[in-house]
This record gives structure tokens, sequence and C-alpha cells, in this order.
């Protein structure tokens, strides 16, 4: 959760840690988007190739500048077992 006023600019400057994620070994996904319904809310999803391609990626997270910025956040793990797709 950000402030609703600035929701927009926060997204628009995780581009950078977008594309520094998405260039990183093990990275099979990680977008950061506003929230279509809450003001406020911005949806982080990152998807993994395994926990250690993650712990790997994880020193290079948010920097100073963007964790002030964030009032509250909710962090789940989940572990997959597999997928298929549908389409």
């Amino acid at each position: 959760m950000v402030d609703p006023a600035k929701r927009d600019d926060y997204v628009a400057v995780c581009v950078e840690a977008v594309e520094q994620a998405r260039r990183a070994p093990g990275c099979l996904d990680f977008p950061v988007s506003a929230d279509a319904v809450d003001p406020g809310r911005v949806n982080v999803f990152e998807r993994w190739e395994s926990a250690e391609t993650l712990a790997a990626f994880r020193g290079a997270g948010p920097s100073g500048e963007l964790m002030a910025e964030i009032r509250s956040a909710s962090v789940v793990e989940y572990d997959v077992s597999g997928s298929r797709s549908l389409t």
C-alpha cells in the first residue's frame, strides 16, 4: 500500500527494478502493477525457478527511497509443485 496520490508515480519508478529482476538468473516473471480497484494498492508478483535464485536476487530489493513510500505490505510465499497452460 502506498499513498493513493503517489501510486502511479511509484509504479513508474519501479520500472527499473522490474527490468533488473527480469534480467536476473532464475526470474520467470516479475510484474509491478497498480490495482484496478484500490487506488493505494500496488501488486507485486514474483515467480522464480527456485528458492535459491530468489535468494540470490533478494539482496537487490527496493531502494530506501522506494521503501519509504510503502505504507504497509503483505508478503506471502507459495510453493507450487506444477503447472499447466489452459490456453
